[in-house]
């Protein structure tokens, strides 16, 4: 289990219902983050360029998300329980499973609601697609993340309800 995951699952436990426990969860935030801050490395101008459109990448992720009524934190947890999923807001990450301290619930949907989670290789890490309420919004994780576990979680979750 990755390290990220272990804190998550201990972070998470003040802002859990009684009884319930996180069963997979990864380290994420909106799709086009990387882009928005990646270095211009093609020079200037690209880096504005590229800058602009993974700004718009993820505020349309962003939005959709909460056009779902699920709210994203950037960085954040994307965190599968028992029933529901969960939005939790992190700390900064600085890499190696340190930094990323829980701070807090930002939002959380039933698993009945959830409809599903995809996950995609990426090029230096995946791409999570979540539809909840039937509007889906993209996060990027990093390779090492379980997001397959995730996906793999909530299906269990939603059989067992």
């Amino acid at each position: 289990m990755a390290r990220y995951e272990t804190k998550i699952k201990e972070g998470a436990k003040p802002f859990l219902e009684q009884g319930e426990e996180v069963v997979a969860a990864i380290m994420a935030r909106p799709r086009g983050w990387t882009q928005a801050t990646a270095s211009a490395g093609g020079g200037a101008a690209a880096g504005l360029i590229g800058g602009a459109i993974g700004n718009k990448k993820q505020q349309r992720n962003t939005d959709a998300a909460e056009q779902a009524g699920f709210e994203l934190a950037s960085p954040m947890a994307l965190a599968v329980t028992q029933r529901r999923l969960l939005s939790l807001k992190v700390g900064s990450l600085i890499g190696l499973g340190m930094g990323g301290k829980i701070e807090g619930l930002v939002s959380a949907a039933p698993v009945s609601e959830v409809d599903s989670i995809e996950v995609k290789r990426l090029a230096a890490g995946k791409t999570v697609t979540v539809t909840v309420r039937g509007v889906p919004f993209v996060l990027e994780v990093g390779a090492g993340a379980n997001a397959k576990g995730v996906a793999e979680a909530l299906e269990s979750a939603k059989a067992a309800a």
